[in-house]
């Protein structure tokens, strides 16, 4: 077994334990991790590692929607339908809308269009009282749309081998592994294999591939991709370190007909983690044809 791949396979058992585990001993562990000989949560080893992980501040998205690249760097994320108005919670009063993609965006291949069509139409006819949101049906919201997940904040611990981000809501735990190169053959899965680095002026490069393809989109708009699909992440810190930003590369030459560019951000909040489980109250009280959450088909142990 490759390093890597023990490393993979030994950080699955640490995150049942993990999850199974009570918010407060959640946050003692990162507590004790910070403070270990050679732990660089607090304080990096060098100024190519910049303070992106505390136990006591988190990172705050600043919406659900990709925001534009900068100008000149290439085609940007996929927006909505102009036909269809979108109002959200944050546009004040009024009737809240459904995401509604563009399938009619070039950038898309038949039948990638055609999906988001089929889920548009779901929700326009009323067959789905929402559209598929991974984040509100307990699932992991892949890469890069899980860094869309609105609300509840997310966190960083950095050690001289890895990155984890682990956000509150389900305490959805992601790592980074510090290392040049991926494994041979890897198994697609919610958030792939994920490689980086650190470059001089401290920005977080990370590499990912092998991911999997059901319930797996790279926005609102369930956009979807295929096993192909390679993403790019440059993270860096802005406003004297309270802020972070994100600029996501993302190619699948399946599913787009040129790379797509998008930037998300997040701001600095003084919020130490909580217990959020995203399984309780999952009932369609309203009979709104809801997507069920994940429900596993016999016990863990």
């Amino acid at each position: 077994m490759s390093k890597l791949a023990s490393t993979v396979h030994d950080n699955r058992i640490v995150r049942k334990k993990l999850r199974s585990g009570a918010a407060a001993a959640f946050c003692a562990s990162i507590a004790l991790w910070a403070t270990a000989p050679g732990a660089c949560a607090q304080t990096p080893a060098n100024d190519k590692m910049p303070n992106l992980a505390s136990i006591n501040f988190a990172w705050l998205a600043a919406g659900v929607h990709w925001f534009d690249p900068p100008a000149g760097l290439g085609r940007g994320p996929i927006r909505q339908d102009p036909a269809h108005h979108f109002h959200g919670n944050l546009d004040g009063p009024g009737q809240v809308t459904p995401d509604i993609g563009n399938t009619k965006d070039p950038v898309l291949k038949p039948w990638a269009a055609k999906q988001m069509q089929e889920s548009n139409d779901e929700v326009l006819s009323g067959k789905r009282g929402l559209p598929f949101v991974a984040q509100s049906t307990c699932h992991p919201g892949g890469v890069p749309g899980q860094l869309l997940t609105p609300a509840e904040p997310f966190y960083f611990i950095q050690t001289p081998n890895e990155v984890w981000m682990i956000w509150q809501r389900d305490h959805m735990v992601r790592r980074i592994y510090l290392t040049d190169q991926h494994s041979e053959g890897v198994k697609p899965s919610w958030f792939g294999e994920s490689i980086g680095h650190y470059e001089s002026d401290g920005t977080l490069v990370i590499d990912t591939v092998g991911l999997s393809t059901r319930n797996s989109y790279l926005d609102w708009y369930r956009t979807p991709h295929t096993e192909k699909e390679h993403v790019v992440e440059r993270f860096r810190l802005t406003n004297d370190g309270n802020a972070l930003e994100v600029l996501v590369t993302v190619e699948d030459p399946d599913t787009f007909n040129e790379p797509l560019h998008m930037v998300q951000r997040w701001r600095k909040v003084k919020n130490p983690m909580l217990e959020s489980v995203c399984a309780e109250n999952n009932g369609d009280h309203f009979n709104k044809n809801l997507f069920p959450i994940p429900q596993a088909d016999k016990p863990d142990f």
